[in-house]
């Protein structure tokens, strides 16, 4: 029986790591340190749930059904389970995430160096997703690619910042925004969302999966073994980058103050504690992270949408490359602001299918679950993204006034209260009957 040498199993951790650190692990967490100021650690702590507990759940959950996100959503249907893959794949492949890494690392590393012009963008965009496009077509080498290359020198880099953003301070921590001194943790909570880790794990199951079958290995239960592996030294290195960043957003007060995004608040702290040389260093560790990051999703989208459509994996990623460089010329501003509302919609049906997979043995019908529990946590998420991108004006004024609406989690308590009744129902109707031949 084929099994993996240990350092095969460190390289599946810090491929499975480097994956998840892109364009937005790096610029969200600063900004949140800076604007959340004396109470940056209970922030941090509601930003580590989702933005890393969740992740990590949701690979572990997903390696135990085999990596596929179908296997994981079959409870509630082949229709709507296709729908909820479906939206989860072009957010975090060419609608957002992917465009966004381009767009990051421009903005951060490059347009300081070679101003903001669109045609930079373009030229810079160009060259980016070829690099992109020429490690997706071979996927099978993702592993030695990324694992034994691309990912070391990314966690040389961000641990060069990370031991920065401790040993040499930018100055003191200013006072918090009103948001986070009523409601620190669930502010970062919900901020967490924007990382898109959670929806990424979902996409980069199949491909963790598929990296451990390239080595030979057949059998389910060494997969699942490495996959959580895998997803748990993802999930250790992820808790230091973001504590080293929300460190360094917090105590660039004197630096960054008045900063309305983490890219500025980076800018400015490499450039006060590296000097002349901060651009430069700033601008590789943001490409390679969004690099590696970029590929991993289009390997993964290609990947699944090969196995639903008519075409082959290859000519998928010519496609979704091409799709993303075009996205990636709107901007950063305006991907932001497009992605937040879907996010926070489509989210809290994904975190209840995550957490309720692990729940199974405990109901007589998965489906008498997780079918009325996601569809009102969709709903009340909804509800959220209306709020959200400004248009509440079309809602009901009892809307407004929904437990923790204030926080943008008005969907939990309702899904907790449909949770409990629907378990009840379950344990009244009993088992479902098998239907033989």
């Amino acid at each position: 029986m084929k099994v993996l040498k240990g350092q095969d199993i460190l390289a599946l951790g810090f491929m499975t790591f480097a994956l998840f650190v892109g364009a937005g692990n790096i610029i969200f967490p600063p900004i949140v340190g800076l604007q959340s100021g004396p109470h940056v650690w209970m922030a941090a702590l509601g930003f580590l749930i989702t933005a890393v507990g969740l992740p990590v759940i949701t690979v572990v959950a997903l390696a135990k059904v085999g990596g596929g996100m179908d296997a994981l959503s079959s409870p509630i249907g082949k229709v709507a389970g296709g729908l909820l893959a479906a939206a989860a794949y072009l957010s975090v492949g060419p609608l957002f995430a992917t465009p966004r890494t381009a767009t990051v690392s421009f903005e951060v590393g490059v347009a300081p160096l070679t101003g903001e012009s669109p045609t930079a963008l373009f030229i810079y965009s160009v060259v980016y997703f070829a690099v992109v496009l020429a490690v997706s077509m071979y996927p099978g080498k993702l592993l030695d690619t990324v694992g034994r290359f691309l990912a070391p020198l990314k966690i040389l880099a961000l641990a060069v910042l990370g031991i920065a953003a401790f040993a040499l301070p930018a100055g003191t921590i200013g006072e918090a925004q009103p948001a986070y001194v009523a409601a620190p943790f669930s502010q970062g909570f919900v901020n967490g969302y924007l990382t898109m880790d959670t929806l990424g794990a979902l996409v980069f199951g199949i491909v963790i999966v598929n990296a451990i079958r390239s080595r030979g290995v057949e059998s389910p239960q060494l997969i699942t073994r490495y996959a959580i592996i895998a997803g748990l030294i993802a999930g250790v290195g992820l808790a230091l980058v973001y504590i080293s960043l929300f460190r360094l957003g917090a105590a660039s007060h004197d630096i960054a103050m008045g900063a309305t995004n983490g890219a500025a608040v980076l800018h400015a702290y490499v450039q006060h504690t590296f000097g002349s040389l901060g651009s430069g260093f700033l601008a590789v560790l943001i490409a390679l992270a969004c690099l590696v990051t970029a590929v991993g999703l289009t390997c993964a989208c290609a990947e699944y949408f090969s196995r639903i459509l008519p075409l082959s994996y290859r000519v998928l990623v010519v496609l979704l490359v091409l799709f993303s460089l075009m996205i990636s010329n709107l901007g950063l501003t305006k991907l932001i602001q497009f992605s937040i509302p879907v996010l926070t919609a489509i989210y809290p049906p994904c975190i209840v299918l995550v957490a309720l997979s692990f729940c199974k043995e405990l109901w007589n019908s998965q489906s008498r679950i997780m079918v009325p529990v996601m569809a009102v946590s969709l709903v009340f998420g909804v509800i959220d993204a209306l709020k959200g991108a400004g248009l509440d004006a079309w809602l009901p004024t009892w809307m407004a006034h929904l437990p923790l609406s204030e926080q943008g989690l008005a969907w939990l308590v309702p899904s907790v209260v449909v949770l409990a009744f629907a378990a009840l129902f379950d344990l009244v109707a009993g088992k479902t009957r098998e239907v033989t031949a």
